[in-house]
């Protein structure tokens, strides 16, 4: 459904969300279990999207750019690998023009239900939903030494 990059950029700006304080790429890598040169090319979208800062020196390292519940899934997807819309026949058929055949029509109104959701979703709603007990084996909750 989504990128392996886009689930990375997702597993770091979740675990950004729920730290204090301005976290290292080696902590990220380490605890979303991300390459770390694969993170750091992630990490500069994501800066390049606007939605994290990074700041160097002691002390320094990535923060989000603004509050968890300002950032959807969708902010961070179409940071690192936006989702394709089908905007006209794929087969490039100049007969359909900008009207899309019936299997076209359905795959671009999947898409959007798709990016609906993603849309409606933010950082926050996730980080407070790792708080379930169904998740204490995440690497990604708070406290969890693993």
């Amino acid at each position: 459904m989504i990128s392996q990059t886009a689930e990375y950029a997702l597993r770091a700006m979740v675990f950004l969300a729920m730290q204090s304080s301005a976290a290292t790429g080696q902590e990220i890598a380490q605890t979303t279990k991300v390459p770390a040169g694969y993170l750091s090319k992630i990490m500069q979208l994501l800066v390049r999207g606007k939605l994290v800062n990074s700041q160097r020196g002691i002390g320094g390292g990535f923060v989000l750019s603004k509050a968890a519940q300002e950032i959807s899934i969708l902010d961070v997807i179409n940071s690192v690998d936006p989702i394709e819309k089908i905007m006209s026949c794929p087969l490039g058929f100049q007969s359909h023009g900008m009207n899309l055949c019936p299997l076209h029509k359905r795959l671009s109104a999947a898409t959007a239900q798709v990016e609906e959701a993603f849309a409606s979703s933010n950082l926050g709603e996730l980080v407070e939903e790792s708080k379930s007990p169904l998740c204490a084996s995440s690497p990604l909750v708070e406290g969890n030494d693993q």
